[in-house]
Formats: structure tokens, sequence, C-alpha cells
């Protein structure tokens, strides 16, 4: 049972310490688990003293659960002290939660065979034991297969056409007449899936058939590959599955048809992500390969639908291929280079650029020098990286590291929050290090990447707007709303702006003829930045100047009197009213705005302004009196 806390009911209830000091004569002292943190509740389950004391009958009964994020044992009223101190509660998640990249094991169709030989402990399923075992390493996702072998064997002997003479024996009829029944209604048989349970689906991310052509010159290879396909989507959202990772496009002549059934599968299924696995470029253009007919063996694979990431990625068809035996150049035209994203972008064009169908980068070929290649995929949304063990070199030390052009490309693939798929860390390809050298390095790069550096440091565009990236925000009405205080801090921290504002009135009154004192009004003062700016402006040029601060909203009319019984003095007075409807106590010399809006006019400058012009002698400047919006693709 998983108990919601929110720190505003911690407010209103009783105190934590007192009800401690009432439950000390238990004999069991509870101590609480953070399970999952969200911006408005707090998740909290028993810990495992608790859950022991309880016995088996409250496991039973499900009061536990397998958490995902790491478990943080607190007592309740040292967790109730932390949420009182919120820089202390978000120091600690940083500490034990990974704030950008997520870690994932590859699972074999063998090493499920391998712990179900041998016995599975406690849990009671092998994908289950294995899931545990993973996040006991620090992992927080697995990924396997989600068909085994033996749907790809039935698969093959139902759709794959036998030779001229078995054609009209008796097997070959009940296959077709099995196929016909398979295509009218596909399911799976028990021993085809890996997996059966809501539980075991829980943290793991789903490959589909690798075997799968849905982009075969073979229109009946086609066909069937794509009611395959279908199926396994509609297995694996049953399951609850959050994300499937689809078989690669191979053939760029018929990526229009993989495409078509991948939109399908979209529209069929409302909430899971698809992923697109790809290699960033097809190794196909350094060394050619001997073409394969599209109905043989060889078009499917010998490996079954569970066979991990392979060490060699899946070669591409493209129409650029050299004669079979021939070696290409060690070099290649960035166009060839470019095969693979050209084919990602008739996927996500024929899907009307969904925003559930996502990436899946495959790293296993070596990264190419050439950044045009790599920038390409810089605005792409790849949301998993595949990372094999083979990808790594050894240091001098025997550790394994990557290459400096792997590092630098996946330092800055940091800002996707990217799933990073670890696979064959467990074969000893590196001396030194063990199993756990693979996932530390990547959290190594992680904290030395670009992105997370921006994040946690103080002032930047993405330590502020964290949470609020990709998002459509509805544009500001002050005329309408009074905004809140902190939305005027949120444009108060861009310095280019407040600065150039300061320049331009400094440069208004240096040229101003020395005629007496000079009156300056800020129509829209919010908590008053611009007024701060025009003293300092007022201060550099040595003239002598009055400043009005005009403002409408109430609750920043507060700040601006203390902010004038604090700093400003007589130096500024305070006019409260809408600037179209209020009288100021004299004409002003200088008008003073920033009612400019996001883009277009959403703060209805010119209809605010109109009003204001009214206040200005006949010699009058204006440092905004006129806005160019300007628009850029990114």
């Amino acid at each position: 049972m998983v108990r919601k806390l929110s720190p505003s009911h911690i407010a209103k209830g009783s105190s934590p310490r007192k009800r401690h000091n009432n439950e000390e004569s238990q004999k069991v002292k509870q101590t609480f688990t953070v399970a999952k943190i969200w911006p408005s509740w707090i998740s909290l389950e028993p810990s495992r003293k608790v859950k022991e004391a309880r016995g088996a009958r409250a496991e039973a009964a499900g009061e536990t659960r397998t958490l995902h994020a790491p478990e943080l044992l607190l007592p309740f009223w040292e967790l109730y002290g932390i949420l009182s101190q919120p820089n202390r509660l978000r120091r600690l998640l940083e500490e034990k939660m990974s704030p950008f990249c997520t870690l994932a094991a590859t699972i074999t169709p063998e090493d499920i065979q391998s712990i179900d030989a041998r016995g599975h402990g406690p849990h009671q399923t092998p994908v289950l034991g294995l899931s545990a075992d993973c996040q006991s390493k620090g992992y927080q996702v697995i990924c396997l297969p989600l068909t085994t072998g033996k749907w790809q064997e039935r698969w093959k002997n139902m759709c794959i056409m036998p030779s001229e003479e078995d054609a009209h024996n008796e097997a070959a009829i009940a296959a077709e007449k099995e196929a016909e029944a398979w295509r009218k209604s596909p399911s799976f048989l028990l021993d085809e899936v890996t997996i059966t349970r809501l539980d075991e689906a829980e943290f793991v991310l789903a490959m589909a058939s690798e075997w799968l052509r849905l982009d075969s010159d073979d229109d009946w290879v086609r066909h069937d590959s794509g009611i395959a396909l279908r199926q396994e989507v509609a297995y694996a959202s049953y399951l609850n599955v959050p994300t499937i990772i689809l078989p690669p496009p191979r053939n760029r002549s018929q990526v229009a048809s993989y495409a078509r059934v991948i939109n399908e599968c979209l529209k069929t299924i409302p909430y899971m992500q698809l992923s697109v696995r790809l290699p960033i470029y097809d190794p196909a253009v350094f060394q050619s390969r001997a073409p394969s007919s599209p109905r043989s063996l060889g078009d499917h694979g010998s490996s079954g639908a569970s066979t991990p990431p392979p060490v060699t990625p899946p070669k591409l068809s493209t129409s650029s291929t050299s004669p079979s035996g021939s070696l290409r150049s060690t070099k290649a035209p960035e166009g060839e280079l470019n095969a693979t994203w050209e084919m990602w972008d008739i996927i996500r064009t024929v899907c009307d650029y969904n925003t559930r169908l996502t990436l899946t980068l495959d790293l296993t070929p070596p990264l190419p020098a050439n950044t045009g290649v790599l920038n390409r995929w810089a605005a792409e949304p790849v949301q998993h990286i595949f990372l094999p063990a083979s990808a790594f070199i050894a240091n001098v030390k025997g550790y394994p590291v990557l290459p400096k052009g792997t590092q630098a490309f996946l330092r800055q693939s940091m800002i996707h929050r990217p799933t990073i798929i670890l696979s064959g860390a467990r074969y000893g390809l590196h001396a030194s290090g063990g199993e756990s050298a693979y996932a530390q390095y990547v959290k190594y790069l992680e904290k030395s990447s670009p992105p997370v550096q921006a994040v946690k440091t103080e002032g930047t565009v993405e330590n502020f707007a964290q949470g609020y990236q990709d998002y459509l925000q509805n544009p500001l009405q002050p005329l309408m709303d009074n905004l809140q205080s902190i939305t005027y801090q949120t444009f108060e921290q861009d310095p280019v702006k407040y600065l150039n504002y300061e320049e331009a009135i400094y440069r208004a009154l240096v040229e101003w003829p020395d005629s007496g004192r000079i009156v300056i009004c800020v129509a829209g003062a919010g908590r008053g930045p611009l007024v701060a700016r025009s003293l300092k402006a007022v201060r550099r040029s040595r003239k002598q100047a009055v400043i009005y601060a005009l403002e409408k909203n109430p609750n920043a009319w507060v700040t601006l009197q203390d902010r004038k019984a604090r700093d400003w003095g007589s130096s500024v007075q305070l006019v409260f009213g809408d600037m179209r409807q209020v009288e100021l106590p004299e004409k002003v010399d200088i008008l003073v705005s920033e009612l400019l809006g996001s883009f277009g006019d959403n703060e209805l400058s010119p209809e605010c302004l109109d009003g204001a012009m009214r206040f200005l002698k006949r010699k009058y400047a204006r440092p905004n009196c006129s806005v160019d919006h300007h628009r850029r693709d990114i």
C-alpha cells in the first residue's frame, strides 16, 4: 500500500515529533522509504524492517511493491525536516537519482534460460529475478526482446513459401491454412513471448523482433511482417510497456512501406511510444556486401527474434552499393553517410511528426569524423542510445573508455535525457573494471556533459527553466491579469535587456539639453527593475532627474513601496493606477516601458502606451519607440 503525502498535508497534520514519541512504546519503529518524488506529492511506503515485522501475510496482500528509484531510508521526522528545507531535499535527490540519463541493461534469451535453470530465488519469474539483479547493479531499466526464437520459427513456417516441389504436400497446405487463420486473428503462444505478467513489464524496454522485414521487396513478406509487428505492439501495450524499440529499416527503396506500418501502429495504440532503431550511418558505404534474396531465410536472419543488439549493426540497402567483394574507400561522401538520416526523415514525415515516435541511435559502428553528419542528429528526438561494450577501448590501465569522438557526441546527447542501453558489459572484453566500469564511465560522462553542467549552474537559462522545455505556454496578459511575483522574477533575469534599457536612458540623458530637472516616467513598473536601471542611468549622466513609477498591479504596488522605503527614497515617486486613466502631477520628458511581449503584441503595448502618450511634453524621448519581431527555425 502506497501512502501519498504532500508538504501541505504535513504542515496541517500533527507534529511528526509528537507522533514519534507516541509510537516509541511499539515494538516496531516505523521507518519510511521515499519511493517517488513528483512536484505535487511524495509517495511513501514502509521500509524492509516494517515489512518483515508484518510478516508474509502483509506481503501476500500486496502492501509492498518493487521500487524503481533507489531507496532512501529516512525516519519520518527526518523526512519532515528535509521537506521543510527545499534546498536540502534537492541536494539529496541529486545525490541519489540521476537527473539526465537512465541506464538500461540488455537481457538475452540465454540469460533468461540460465536463471530459469538454476532457479530464480525469491522471485516468482526469471524476468523478475533478472530485473532485481540489474537494479542492484545500478541499472534502472532492462532491455529485452519481446519474443523468443519459437515465434520466428512459427512465423517462418507459416509465411515463407516453400520450394515449388514441396508447395503441394500436406505440410505446406496445413501451414498455409494456419497462416490464413493467423492473419485473421494474430496471437501468441505461451512459449513465444518472454514476459507474461504486468509486474514483469514494469521496468522493461521491449524490443520488437529484429527479423521482421517491413521494407522487404517481396509484397507478401512485407505484408506478413506488418501483421506480426502490429501483433507485437498490441501485446506490449496490453502489458503496459511504455516504449517498444522497432527493428531498423534496411531497404531504402521501401522505407515508405516501413513508415506506413509504423504510422498504423501509432494510430492503433494511443499511448505507447515507438522508437526506431538506426545507426548514425550505414556501414555498407565503406564495404560492399553480397545481395540476398528477400524471400530467402537470410533475409529474416538466422538468429531469433530475441537476440541482443548485434555487434555489427544491420546493414542498410542503398542505391550506391559496390560490386561484391570490393572494398570502398576509407572516406565516403557526406551524402552517403546521411542516408540513414534521410530514411528517418521519410519515416517521421509519413507519421506526421508524431510526438510518440522517437529515435534509438545505435553507436555500434565507429562515429564518423564528419561533424556535419553528427550535427544532423542533434535536434532529433533521441530517446535511447545503444552502447555495446565493443564500442569501448581500453585505457593504459585496462579500463574501458570511449573514443574522444564518441565521448563528445554522448555528452552533447545528454540534453535529450536518453536511456543508455549497455550490452555485453558482463562478457569481460576489458581487463580491468568489470561490469560496473561501463556504467560508472557513462555516469562520469553525464556529470561532465555541458547540458548537466548548465543545469547545475545558477543563473543559466537551463537551470531556471527546468521542467518547461518543449512546452508551449500561454502568452502573458498583464492588462487583464495581475502577474505573480515569480513571473516578474522570470523576465527580470534577462541581463541583456535591462542593460540595454539603461544604456538607452543614459544616452538620452547625456544628449538632453541642460534645462533644469528632467522628468522620467516608468509606465508599468512591475517590481521596479526599470526604475532601478533609470536611477543608475541618472547617476551615470550626473543630471538632475525625478522618476515617476506607475503601476496598476496592487500586489506589485506593495513591492514598489518596499523598494522605495529601502533603496530609492525621494528620488522616485510612486503612482498607483492604470496608465490609460491615471493623471500624473506633471508632464514628463522621457517615457520608459517594457510592454513588449514574447512575440507579436500579446501585452497590448500600442493600446496601453497610446493612453500614456498624454504624459509627454512636446519634446520627448521613448527608448522603445519601435519594435521588430524575428523568427528563426530551431
